[in-house]
């Protein structure tokens, strides 16, 4: 069936993007940079760092080309064309054509309608661009009593016509587009900085650079040179045509206990989570997925995807020769605990997946960013406007988030260290009290964990509810995931708490402060953000 399904998608071609490698020779590329992922030492760089950005003392000869470039296209072209249409200069720098992938983004309609609020797609245009609504939606966990709801991620979006729609206003408006072009590095001047293009082209320069490059942006790389990923989610799937009844969504759900030490794939939980799609009335997304650490004894991505095919047919209930491939789907997404990640050089951020703003339970970064299109856009005008473009101010931008700290321990207790023996069923238990906890208590509860939001009120709730309904499970936790990072776990608790409490105190879940035009208030402007990002009262229903 796994080569059936590679001729297939080999066959259609790659689609744009991020994510749209679907042949099996991006497969193996993917599995090698695995591979030597597993092997680092933790600690230990592999040779001297690369040194794609260099700090310079020169100032640059002329003035900056654009305000902004924009490395990245596919999400980082969202940004780009909000800076643009409120006035600043923009390029946009990708390395393959800017375009989306074929395989449909799952997004909820709150998380989509940001683009409408930014002022970058009427509603119209963004009806346009989803190709497929269902509800209702399920989690559910191997032993214990299935959550149903609606409206949670229950969205296919077109990515290529979303971002050709971005693409058309951002050039209408006046922003430049480099595609098919790769950045050989970046100088940081004084009065600007330059990115390298291959030898056949002028560098482009600007005030400000912004890394959009994703998880393996080579800026990112050099920064982190020497860290091994604290955590990483294995993801493959499919896209199949011949599912009859495909009317509803799997968020997360299990159907199995912790694979046996036997089996290829020891000590892992799999999750699924499975979507229609808005490609034919039969056709049906369905990714297998997994949280595990980077040591080199954890299975390859090859392995993962040749048991999804063994493990799928149990859970969708289909016999394998009764549906066709259309697309095979894979990759791995390193998350490290010190995100989300702040430069350490000047007129350089991070943005995206790159700075890591992303929760570590998830493995798409289009919902993030719509999430976060707003504050980055406000703050990046501010930062230009103030001349706040030292590494200091930068950093602010992505400031300490203890949303996003907390959900370290989520993923901890969803995956088995190496060498470590669990109860078979402890994940599938405690996920399955957790999400019924959240259910009963009502949609203000659950839905905000659902879209990767962590509030104070409602993860109290949660683990109160975990407390009183499976007291017994308690120490269980401990033993799972371990003392230590549970007492850490629990600074960040009470960190959610004070940003909580200080933002209520403040009213700042309604409140814009004033345009930064000093760099004094730029810095109290991205304290406001931090508090109110930092507790999740960013997001309502």
């Amino acid at each position: 069936m796994f080569d059936r399904a590679a001729r297939h998608a080999s066959s259609a071609g790659p689609a744009g993007g991020a994510g749209g490698t679907t042949s099996y020779a991006a497969l193996q590329g993917a599995d090698a940079a695995w591979a030597k992922a597993k092997a680092q030492k933790a600690g230990k760089p592999q040779g001297p760092p690369p040194n794609f950005v260099q700090e310079v003392q020169t100032p640059l000869s002329q003035s900056v080309q654009y305000d902004v470039i924009m490395c990245g296209g596919t999400l980082g072209i969202f940004l780009a064309c909000s800076l643009q249409l409120k006035g600043l200069k923009v390029a946009v720098v990708e390395r393959g054509p800017l375009q989306g992938r074929q395989q449909e983004w799952n997004i909820s309609r709150k998380e989509l309608q940001e683009l409408v609020h930014e002022g970058l797609l009427s509603t119209d245009e963004v009806d346009e661009c989803i190709s497929i609504e269902f509800n209702p939606v399920r989690a559910g966990f191997h032993g214990s009593q299935e959550v149903w709801t609606r409206d949670v991620l229950n969205l296919g979006v077109k990515p290529d016509m979303l971002i050709a729609k971005m693409r058309h206003k951002f050039e209408a408006a006046g922003g430049k587009v480099f595609e098919r072009t790769v950045a050989q590095g970046v100088r940081v001047h004084p009065n600007g900085v330059a990115l390298q293009l291959q030898a056949d082209q002028h560098d482009v320069t600007g005030q400000l650079l912004i890394d959009c490059m994703g998880n393996f942006s080579p800026i990112v790389r050099q920064v982190r040179w020497g860290h091994k990923p604290d955590g990483v989610c294995m993801v493959v799937g499919s896209c199949c045509r011949g599912f009859d009844d495909n009317t509803t969504g799997d968020v997360i759900y299990t159907n199995d206990p912790i694979q046996p030490a036997s089996s290829v794939m020891p000590d892992l939980q799999c999750f699924w989570e499975a979507f229609p799609s808005g490609s034919g009335a039969t056709d049906r997304t369905t990714y297998m997925f997994t949280y595990v650490d980077a040591q080199p004894t954890r299975p390859s991505l090859l392995a993962m995807m040749e048991e999804y095919w063994k493990l799928m047919p149990k859970y969708q209930g289909i016999d394998l020769d009764h549906i066709e491939p259309l697309r095979i789907l894979f990759g791995w997404f390193p998350t490290y605990r010190d995100s989300p990640l702040k430069t350490p050089f000047d007129r350089v951020l991070q943005i995206g997946d790159a700075s890591g703003i992303q929760s570590p339970l998830s493995f798409g970064g289009f919902g993030a960013m719509a999430r976060h299109l707003s504050r980055l856009q406000r703050a990046v005008l501010e930062a230009i406007q103030a001349k706040a473009l030292d590494q200091e101010a930068l950093a602010t931008i992505n400031a300490y988030n203890p949303g996003l700290s907390a959900a370290w321990m989520f993923q901890r207790a969803m995956s088995v260290r190496p060498n470590h023996s669990s109860n078979p069923n402890f994940i599938n238990r405690l996920l399955g009290v957790n999400f019924r906890s959240m259910h009963t208590r009502g949609d203000w509860v659950l839905k905000p964990f659902m879209q990767d939001v962590v509030q104070f009120v409602p993860l109290t709730m949660t683990l109160l509810g975990q407390l009183t309904t499976d007291p017994l499970v308690i120490p269980q936790i401990f033993k799972h995931i371990g003392i230590l990072p549970v007492l850490g776990w629990v600074r960040h608790f009470l960190a959610l708490a004070v940003y909580t409490i200080v933002s209520k105190v403040r009213g700042l879940a309604h409140y814009w402060p004033p345009k930064a035009t000093s760099r004094k208030q730029f810095l109290k402007n991205r304290r406001v953000d931090s508090w109110k990002y930092g507790c999740g009262l960013d997001y309502s229903q």
